[in-house]
């Protein structure tokens, strides 16, 4: 008896304490269900945007919405979503976690983890639509974003803050040569986003284990949206993952993203907007797809010094057909940003890795982010390497007998044999320059083209053990005078001699 007087005792102390006041709760119902998209009628205070959540679990954003009905596009699985289905509007636009507990995951654009790995310890939760920072927030884009890739250091350079295109045909190595540029962050301070969107789950995998073996991964957020997932994640996607890389630049940190790809995003975009019934416009894309890519990449800046001073680089990747730039997302997208590297496909069976057209790319920032001393060698060499390109096209209707057109032809395939790099042996910018100044100096032109590419190898621990001094200088400085020049010069004409007495060794052998 006593007990069950203790007990009402206590239940009426927890009754009196409950703060009770009166709520009202519109619910809506699921009229039709197909492809992802839920119509829902009965939620007449809904916004656009707004995070529906379905009486079975799932979620969705409110893509339309028309006098009668709300297009909803589902953010999981449509399993047990019906006729009939229950939906509650929750006044809320989609957040995602942010924070350093991202780092090293493999996780959906929900924050959710893909890796099997604990659940992420979110720093906070922002929404995945933000505002692009004004002009006065911004700040001038000056410092380099390092590839490792001599053709795009040297011929293209990436400023933080910069918005570079990738663009070419399908397998041309667009995304190889992103991820070159994210393992090349393994010792910045730039945190890296790789968003997949609609990629295989193979490719995918192959991204995730090159970063790992040869990157930093735990300076990394892989956001994943593969082509088995519902097509309202890989709509969010892109969003999602700039918003992640957007915690560590308004702090004053960088991020670089790579979005892979928006060719497959606009096509989500197209299908979920023709299944929401929205008027289609040139090759049936809606007329906002042009807004939605312009949006999202608007988001990469380089914060001016009042905000921190902190950078958010982006390297979208779109792919073409049969080489063609004029079709309408890839124009678009060269237009929205501000610069675009192309990759030939006849390059690319031409073993000419990476195939970067230096005839069409173009970085709109480009030396104005190089650091002095790497600028200081590569002025020229874009010059010299398209016009070999044009006189190598006529000498195949006949021999050469101008010696200057022959030298000309001699330094372009030294330039070509300097350009081409295997994967996973990015250069430090020491390296680069060292080549470029050796090149310039005609060191390579006595050699054949295949010794070029040994002593590009070797170059890092030739100029490690033979001038450390100097590699350190130029290094931290960013700069190198006539005779630091000279001095890398003769490092790399020693380190070519050895090369080639090795190369006429085997040849004899």
């Amino acid at each position: 008896m006593a007990e069950a007087e203790d007990w009402i005792e206590h239940s009426r102390r927890k009754l009196a304490q409950l703060a009770l006041a009166p709520t009202a709760e519109t619910t809506g119902r699921v009229i039709h269900m197909a492809d992802g998209i839920a119509m829902v009628s009965g939620l007449p205070d809904t916004r656009l945007g707004e995070l529906l959540r379905f009486e079975t679990g799932q979620t969705g954003l409110a893509m339309t919405l028309d006098a009668d009905a709300i297009g909803t596009v589902l953010l999981d699985s449509a399993e047990g979503v019906e006729a009939g289905t229950r939906v509650s509007g929750t006044g809320e636009v989609l957040r995602v976690p942010v924070g350093p507990g991202l780092l090293g995951r493999v996780v959906d654009p929900l924050g959710r983890p893909l890796d099997g790995g604990e659940p992420i310890a979110a720093e906070r939760f922002d929404p995945t639509e933000r505002d692009a920072p004004s002009i006065i927030d911004r700040d001038l884009v000056r410092d380099p974003v390092e590839t490792g890739l001599l053709v795009v250091d040297a011929l293209f350079a990436l400023g933080r803050g910069q918005r570079e295109l990738i663009i070419g045909d399908r397998a041309t190595g667009k995304t190889a040569l992103a991820v070159e540029a994210m393992i090349a962050q393994k010792h910045s301070d730039v945190i890296c986003v790789y968003i997949a969107v609609g990629q295989r789950v193979a490719a995918i995998e192959r991204v995730v284990e090159a970063v790992r073996r040869h990157g930093a991964p735990e300076r990394t957020i892989f956001v994943v949206a593969s082509a088995a997932t519902p097509p309202g994640l890989q709509w969010i996607a892109p969003a999602a993952g700039i918003t992640m890389a957007e915690y560590f630049r308004d702090r004053g940190g960088h991020a670089l993203v790579v979005i892979d790809d928006l060719s497959k995003h606009a096509a989500t975009h197209r299908e979920l907007s023709l299944l929401t019934r929205s008027p289609p416009g040139r090759e049936a894309y809606p007329g906002d797809i042009f807004y939605q890519h312009a949006h999202l990449l608007e988001r990469a800046a380089h914060l001016s010094p009042e905000l921190g001073g902190g950078s958010l680089s982006a390297l979208p990747i779109v792919e073409t057909d049969a080489g063609n730039l004029s079709a309408y997302i890839p124009t678009n997208l060269i237009s929205i940003t501000d610069g675009q590297i192309v990759l030939d496909s006849r390059l690319f069976a031409a073993n000419q890795r990476p195939p970067v057209d230096v005839g069409l790319s173009v970085s709109r920032v480009g030396g104005k982010t190089q650091k002095t001393a790497l600028r200081d060698v590569s002025g020229k060499i874009r010059l010299e390497y398209a016009q070999f390109l044009e006189l190598e096209i006529f000498t195949r209707f006949g021999g050469i007998s101008d010696k200057r057109v022959a030298g000309q032809i001699r330094r372009g395939e030294r330039i070509r044999a300097l350009l081409r790099q295997p994967r996973f042996e990015g250069l430090r910018m020491i390296d680069q320059v060292a080549l470029l100044a050796a090149l310039e100096a005609g060191v390579f032109d006595e050699y054949p083209a295949e010794t070029v590419g040994k002593i590009r190898t070797r170059i890092a621990h030739w100029l490690d053990s033979s001038v450390p001094d100097l590699v350190s200088t130029v290094t931290a400085s960013g700069k190198a005078d006539e005779t630091s020049r000279a001095r890398l010069v003769e490092t790399v004409r020693a380190l070519a001699a050895l090369a080639g007495h090795e190369a006429q060794g085997a040849g004899g052998g």
